[in-house]
């Protein structure tokens, strides 16, 4: 009886807060942002000129840190914000910080406090990570799908887009992608994950792998395109692409009634939550990717049943030590985007993305957004290791295209 009182008065609780309405809110604050260094820096030393940001919506309000590491903002209307910072170090000074030569491209500090209600004079702490900047890194996902020639809805131009930021050849050859579980309601929360595993794993109901028989080398800007069918969607519908160049095809292995490209490569199904779908499962408003690698055998990797549960659909515990990058791409509901349904811990996605649209048809790509551009036309996209700051929305970007 204790447990279903508790159990009761947490929804009591959630009901309430979501119900909170501070629109009518007459009395401004102040409030305090203390950024916490990370523990590989030992020291408080460069603390100050960080930018913090405070995101209500479409609007953001930003302050520098002072030498104590405080920003402060005045005149701030009551309610419930998104909280971050971000900022990169050179492989220099990361060395000079870790001892280690690893960070060849430098490294970012980064940190965010999601949903956080801010009501009054207060401080709040701000806790940051250290993050080693990747040479492959995951650059658009495209999962919403459009409507087709005759009004219909139209899902076979779905495709993931990986870039390479370094200024080497990087071989991708063997490299993984997942795909997080995306149950409504979801199989493991953070704090599930939390609980169970110390925050060591992270959910995915797909895995699949670039074959690793030959190297695929990929240039400084180039990119990899990662597609369930490799044709023309332009001609099916008017507001798809020509996919008929992607490096790789999930294949419909299945009978199902996707069209596939028997001159694209196939990629490797390593795990799949669901028997009758052997392409990726990209759900249509909203799906979170991360990239790994390892040297393990993926497919004995530990499994597990929805929170709770002894039965029914395993999902694949993935090690959080093997990635490499990952998107928190979160579905867009009537109400917003709900950052309870985070997947991603902060230090591999310290913010989410998601679409406009709440029901996907829309034709949105999210897609990393250019940091800088070389003398030689090679763009950096930005990697602050929070996609909040990171990504984008078009319903018009093409392919193996940046802006």
């Amino acid at each position: 009886m204790k447990t279903i009182n508790y159990i009761l008065s947490l929804v009591a609780m959630f009901v309430f807060a979501s119900c909170v309405d501070y629109s009518d809110a007459t009395e401004s604050v102040t409030a305090k942002v203390q950024v916490q260094l990370p523990k590989e820096f030992g020291t408080n030393n460069g603390l100050e000129g960080h930018t913090v940001l405070l995101q209500l919506g479409s609007t953001t309000y930003s302050a520098k840190t002072d030498a104590e590491g405080i920003a402060t903002f005045a005149n701030l209307t009551p309610d419930v914000y998104n909280i971050s910072t971000s900022w990169d170090i050179s492989a220099a000074e990361y060395k000079q910080i870790t001892g280690s030569s690893e960070a060849n491209s430098g490294a970012t500090v980064s940190g965010s406090l999601n949903a956080q209600l801010i009501s009054g004079a207060e401080t709040l702490t701000l806790a940051t990570t250290l993050s080693v900047k990747r040479d492959i890194v995951i650059g658009k996902i495209y999962v919403a799908g459009s409507k087709d020639n005759n009004g219909k809805a139209y899902r076979a131009g779905q495709y993931i887009e990986l870039y390479n930021q370094s200024d080497d050849t990087v071989d991708v050859a063997g490299l993984y992608i997942g795909l997080l579980e995306t149950d409504v309601p979801q199989a493991y929360t953070l704090a599930n994950l939390h609980t169970d595993y110390a925050d060591s794993v992270v959910l995915v109901k797909q895995v699949f792998r670039i074959p690793a028989n030959s190297p695929y080398r990929v240039a400084p800007g180039g990119t990899v395109v990662l597609t369930n069918s490799a044709i023309d969607h332009s001609v099916n519908a008017p507001n798809e692409h020509n996919l008929l160049k992607a490096d790789f095809e999930a294949k419909d292995k299945v009978g199902g009634k996707t069209q596939n490209n028997p001159d694209v490569p196939a990629l490797l199904s390593v795990f799949n939550i669901y028997p009758t779908i052997a392409n990726m499962n990209l759900t249509n408003n909203g799906q979170g990717v991360v990239i790994f690698r390892t040297t393990a055998d993926v497919s004995q990797f530990k499994l597990t049943y929805k929170y709770g549960k002894t039965n029914g659909t395993q999902y694949m515990l993935l090690p959080k030590r093997h990635i490499i990058d990952g998107v928190d791409f979160l579905r867009h509901k009537a109400t917003g985007t709900d950052v309870g349904e985070k997947r991603l811990y902060t230090d591999i996605d310290a913010g989410f993305i998601s679409i406009n649209a709440t029901a996907g048809l829309s034709g949105e790509v999210v897609y990393r957004k250019t940091s800088t551009t070389a003398a030689n036309g090679k763009r950096i996209l930005m990697d602050t290791n929070n996609s909040s700051n990171d990504f984008a929305v078009s319903a018009s970007i093409a392919p193996r295209v940046y802006q």
